[in-house]
């Protein structure tokens, strides 16, 4: 016996009436997009300002603009939700609540953001082509980045010279071992272990050298992802290389150490790691509270999620 089929039509209108009952109570409960005051705006170039204007403001600032089909649910709820995440990574209508260093950070971040194609959302893209970056407009985001003064760093050897400073070297254990606002105390152990990567970054050349502990390594040959707790990670930078004559390249001066330590219990708001980072020869721990590390795995839930919000480690 044959089964009966039913009619295209009376299928047609079986999902549409099916579409009607789900969707239009979703109307009356879509979430409303409200703009909040502007504390600070930030203020840039005029250029630099109208390609951010136009491709990040919508989600990172006070100032977004919902076109009629972001404000139709399901839509509405995608969009509430990207907007609400976007002005908690960074809020450019409330740019000064970040001291000077972490404006420039989050400056640079974005830069590669854009440049890996992570930003803007490729599912905003599609709906709001303008919203697109040209190549020649990150050519324009790199040179207006790589102008700031914050990447000029430290010239660590005129501390040297000038006022003798003994460096790293005196603050690698015990009492007097610099400690970072959220407990977690240099040491300069990480020399012994294994070498990860060697990486550099195009903000002005900076080296970079990346270590991992004995947890680190074996988790790593084994593809263990997520981290298992205990897992430490360092990464030693210095400034801007130099070549010489015949080509041989060497870094520039000493910049920072930076520090992840995996305890998913301790640090389970910032996923799991804990950040600290300590800025030239004398180890000066980074932030004025505690709360630096939110920037820190803001940047890295952004730009590595995949490989458990670290940055150059070979998971592949």
């Amino acid at each position: 016996m044959k089964k009966s089929k039913m009619n295209p039509l009376k299928m047609i209108f079986a999902f549409l009436a099916i579409a009607i009952v789900i969707v239009i109570p979703l109307q009356f409960s879509s979430p409303v997009i409200e703009n909040p005051p502007v504390k600070s705006e930030i203020e840039l170039p005029g250029d630099i300002q109208a390609i951010l204007q136009r491709a990040c403001y919508d989600c990172h600032s006070n100032h977004s603009q919902t076109a009629w089909f972001d404000r139709i649910a399901p839509a509405s709820y995608l969009v509430a939700h990207d907007i609400k995440e976007g002005r908690t990574r960074f809020n450019f209508s409330d740019w000064k609540a970040n001291p000077p260093a972490v404006q420039e950070l989050l400056l640079w971040e974005m830069v590669n953001a854009i440049e890996e194609h992570k930003m803007p959302l490729k599912s905003y893209v599609m709906v709001h082509p303008a919203a697109g970056i040209s190549a020649a407009e990150l050519t324009a985001l790199k040179s207006y980045v790589n102008s700031l003064p914050g990447r000029h760093k430290i010239d660590t050897a005129r501390i040297i010279r000038s006022a003798g400073a003994p460096g790293a070297a005196s603050k690698t254990a015990g009492t007097n071992a610099p400690v970072s606002l959220n407990g977690i105390k240099y040491s300069g152990d990480y020399q012994n272990w294994k070498i990860i990567s060697v990486t550099d970054k195009y903000d002005g050349g900076s080296m970079r050298v990346v270590y991992g502990n004995d947890i680190m390594v074996k988790a790593i040959k084994q593809r263990q992802l997520p981290f298992p707790d205990g897992a430490k990670i360092v990464k030693a930078v210095w400034g801007k290389q130099h070549e010489d004559k015949v080509g041989n390249i060497s870094p520039g001066n000493f910049q920072n150490v930076q520090i992840m330590i995996k305890d998913s219990k301790k640090y389970k708001s910032t996923e799991g790691w804990g950040f600290a980072k300590f800025e030239g020869l004398r180890l000066k721990p980074s932030g004025k509270t505690a709360l630096f590390a939110t920037t820190c795995i803001n940047c890295h839930r952004l730009l590595v999620p995949e490989s458990d919000f670290v940055f150059n480690i070979p998971t592949k």
